[in-house]
């Protein structure tokens, strides 16, 4: 669907603006929109999508202060931050709708969209702004079932599924661009990273005792021993080629042991941002069938007794509770498998 925007470009006391306004407005609160109730995120100049505020005020708003310089694609309101054609006879199970605008949309939902302002954008909206321009960028001429982001999602997805090493998807990056020299794709594994890793949900990388006694961070994240048993942080490699075993390369210091930190209140934050899972949080408190059968956690004795203990916790539905799973895992080696 094409929306006319010429209209945002005339004199706003002018009757085409004012009409535009109203067709912006019946876009915004139809079934495409994502309006909160009678609300929406009032684009002015003024509020800068930053607040909601419900039909009649944002019509006040954007006839007196007119949209925010550069609002021409309104992603804050339902239009998608992209076009992609897909073939309908196209198989379900492979369709290739990844929904690429609404991922970026829930990423930075509380992200300021101020284009072209002069005092400059924020370090969180020029993320923005850049994976925008990803997902616009075409895999190839004339591709309309992928696009740039798209596709090398839809790859890095591949590599964590199948444990690919980081030189082996280098390698096919390098061999795609070879067979398709107008592929639009990255060109290594850390270009690669480097432009998904702002979709959020990033780990960080802590280096760690070889014998689990320590990790390096806090007050020794610049040591280079334990401090508990001794053993050294780092290891030497050197790469040697196959074809030179007597390359005289200089080593390098590279850690013994790395625990990769997944934090978890952005994941749980993200919960909650997407539109697809946020309901699901506060199911058990607003959706939850209460017949007193045991068809929940929440209808459990040690949810209850937790409750009664936290009354204050238990008051809010969007609170969350973690729980630790020990499926299959073999402290003790007691067990016929081993745990990986």
């Amino acid at each position: 669907m094409v929306l006319d925007k010429d209209w945002m470009d005339t004199p706003r006391h002018e009757k085409e603006y004012q009409d535009g306004v109203k067709r912006f407005l019946d876009f915004a609160f139809s079934s495409k929109g994502v309006p909160k109730g009678v609300e929406i995120q009032c684009p002015c100049t003024k509020c800068c999508n930053r607040y909601w505020l419900n039909r009649d005020d944002v019509y006040d708003h954007l006839i007196w202060q007119g949209f925010v310089k550069g609002y021409k694609k309104w992603f804050n309101h339902g239009e998608p931050l992209f076009d992609m054609e897909v073939d309908d006879d196209m198989d379900g199970e492979h369709n290739c709708d990844d929904n690429i605008d609404e991922l970026i949309r829930d990423a930075f939902r509380d992200t300021t969209q101020v284009e072209g302002e002069e005092t400059g954008t924020n370090q969180c909206a020029k993320e923005f702004y850049k994976l925008v321009e990803e997902a616009s960028q075409e895999l190839f001429p004339g591709c309309k079932r992928f696009t740039r982001l798209s596709f090398t999602i839809r790859l890095y997805l591949l590599k964590c599924l199948h444990g690919w090493s980081k030189a082996s998807f280098t390698s096919l990056l390098e061999l795609l661009k070879e067979g398709i020299p107008s592929l639009n794709i990255p060109t290594s594994f850390d270009k690669t990273k480097n432009m998904v890793k702002n979709l959020g949900l990033d780990y960080n990388k802590i280096d760690a005792c070889p014998n689990d006694c320590m990790l390096y961070r806090g007050e020794h994240a610049n040591d280079s021993s334990c401090h508990v048993c001794g053993a050294s942080r780092f290891i030497e490699h050197t790469a040697v080629e196959e074809d030179d075993v007597t390359s005289s390369r200089k080593p390098r210091k590279v850690a013994a042991k790395t625990l990769r930190h997944f934090p978890l209140i952005p994941r749980l934050q993200r919960l909650f941002m997407c539109t697809r899972t946020v309901d699901a949080m506060t199911w058990h408190h607003n959706e939850r069938l209460k017949d007193g059968l045991l068809r929940h956690p929440d209808d459990g004795e040690m949810w209850k007794a937790f409750d009664s203990r936290h009354q204050d916790f238990a008051c809010e539905p969007r609170n969350v509770r973690l729980g630790l799973a020990s499926d299959s895992f073999n402290p003790f080696r007691t067990l016929s498998s081993t745990h990986t």
